[in-house]
C-alpha cells in the first residue's frame, strides 16, 4: 500500500474538490446539508442506483417531509412509498430510527458518527456520511465507491469482502479527508467512483485524479479492489396462486415471520412446503397441483381447481435467495368463505393500491400479459 506525503495529500484534496465544484452531480439531497435528507438518501442508495432513487426520494420527502412525519406514518403508507426499492427492512428501520429521534433524542440529531450508530439501521458508512456532510465531522465514508477509488489510488490489496478490511481503509483514508470540507470530500469520492473509477469500464486516462492513481501507473486498474465472490443465492421454487372470484383477487399480507413483511402478494407456496415431513423429492407439476388442491380443501375449506398459467416462471433475486415462481390460476364462481384462510378478496382495480413487492408486480404483469394474449 502506498503512503502519501503531506504535500501529496494537500494536492489531492485541492485537485479532487476543484473537480467536484465543477462537475459534481446535482442531486436533490445535496441542495442542503439537512441530516434527514442525507440519511434518507443514503439508506435508499444502499443496493440501488442513483437514477432509480431520485424519484423515490422526491416522493418520499413529499409524503414525509420531516423526521416527525416519518415517525408518525402509518405502516401501509410507509411501505407503499418504499414499494419497488426492495430490501424492505430499510423502510421499517428508517421509521424506527425516526421514532428514536423523536422520543429519545427530542428531535435533536446526534452529531458524531459514533453516536449516530446508536440509531436503528445506521451502520458505519451511513453514520460517517451523515456526520461529515451535515455536521462536518472529519471522517471518511467508506462505501463501495471509496473501497474502489482508494484501493486503486493506494494499491490496497486487502479483500473488501472481509468485514475487517473496512478498518484498514478507514485508517488509510482518514488522514486524506479534507478537514475544511469533509462532506464534499466524501461526496466527491462517491462521484469519482461512479464516473471515472467505475467497477467495469473505468476511464483512468481522463480521470481528474489520474496523477495520484498508482494502479493506473502500473497498468493494474482492474486488479483493484480485491474481492472474493459471494456464494450464489439459493434457488427457491415457488408456486404463485392467482385466484379470481366475483369479489376480486385473493391476496395475503406477508407476516413478520416471512420475507417482505407487511407487503401484499398472491398466495405463495414453496415446493418444499408441499412435502413438509420428508426430504424434498422431484415431483411432477400435476402432482404438486393435486397436493395444493388437497391442502386447500382440507386445511382451508376452499375447493379450488388450479391450472398452470403457462410461460416462464417469474424470477426475483434477493440477497440470499432467488425465487422462481410458477404461476397457477383458478377461477371460482362465488367469493369463497375465507374463515380458515389468512387472505382477503380485493377488487382487481384496488390491488395496485396496496403495498406490493416487486415479485407481486411481476406476477401481475405476467398474468395481464397472458390474459391479453388469450383475448386476442
Amino acid at each position: 500500500m502506498e503512503k502519501w506525503s503531506t504535500t501529496t495529500i494537500a494536492d489531492f484534496r485541492r485537485t479532487l474538490l476543484a473537480w467536484y465544484d465543477q462537475a459534481g452531480r446535482d442531486l436533490p439531497w445535496r441542495h442542503d446539508q439537512d441530516p434527514y435528507h442525507v440519511w434518507v438518501s443514503e439508506i435508499m442508495l444502499q443496493q440501488t442506483q442513483v437514477n432509480t432513487v431520485i424519484p423515490y426520494y422526491q416522493r418520499f420527502m413529499a409524503a414525509f417531509p420531516t423526521v416527525e412525519a416519518l415517525a408518525q406514518a402509518a405502516e401501509p403508507d410507509l411501505l407503499k412509498a418504499w414499494q419497488g426499492l426492495g430490501y424492505y427492512s430499510r423502510a421499517r428501520n428508517l421509521q424506527r430510527a425516526a421514532q428514536q429521534l423523536v422520543t429519545d433524542y427530542h428531535g435533536q440529531w446526534p452529531r458524531t458518527a459514533a453516536a449516530l450508530q446508536d440509531l436503528v439501521g445506521i451502520g458505519p458508512y451511513t453514520a460517517c456520511a451523515i456526520a461529515s456532510i451535515a455536521f462536518k465531522e472529519v471522517v471518511p465514508a467508506v462505501d463501495g465507491n471509496a473501497f474502489r477509488v482508494f484501493a486503486r489510488l493506494l494499491l490496497i490489496d486487502a479483500d473488501i469482502a472481509q468485514p475487517k478490511t473496512r478498518q484498514i481503509f478507514f485508517k488509510a483514508i482518514q488522514p486524506i479527508v479534507d478537514p475544511q470540507r469533509p462532506g464534499d470530500f466524501n461526496q466527491a469520492i462517491m462521484d469519482l467512483g461512479s464516473s471515472y473509477m467505475t467497477a467495469k469500464n473505468p476511464d483512468p486516462e481522463h480521470s481528474p485524479v489520474r496523477q495520484f492513481d498508482a494502479s493506473y501507473r502500473e497498468n493494474r486498474v482492474l486488479d483493484f479492489p480485491v474481492k472474493t465472490k459471494k456464494p450464489r443465492p439459493k434457488l427457491v421454487p415457488y408456486y404463485g396462486l392467482l385466484v379470481q372470484s366475483p369479489a376480486g383477487e385473493l391476496v395475503v399480507q406477508r407476516t413478520s415471520q416471512q420475507m417482505l413483511t407487511g407487503y401484499w402478494t398472491y398466495p405463495l407456496v414453496t415446493k418444499a412446503d408441499l412435502q413438509p415431513d420428508q426430504e424434498p423429492e422431484p415431483t411432477t407439476l400435476a402432482a404438486d397441483i393435486a397436493a395444493l388442491e388437497q391442502r386447500w380443501a382440507q386445511d382451508y375449506h376452499l375447493p379450488v381447481t388450479f391450472q398452470p398459467l403457462g410461460g416462464q416462471a417469474v424470477s426475483q433475486t434477493y440477497t440470499h435467495q432467488r425465487w422462481q415462481v410458477k404461476l397457477l390460476v383458478a377461477t371460482v364462481p362465488t367469493a369463497l368463505d375465507l374463515t380458515y384462510f389468512p387472505g382477503q378478496w380485493v377488487p382487481h382495480e384496488q390491488v395496485k393500491a396496496l403495498p406490493l413487492p416487486k415479485v407481486q408486480e411481476k406476477m401481475m404483469q405476467r398474468w395481464a400479459k397472458m390474459r391479453s394474449a388469450v383475448n386476442k
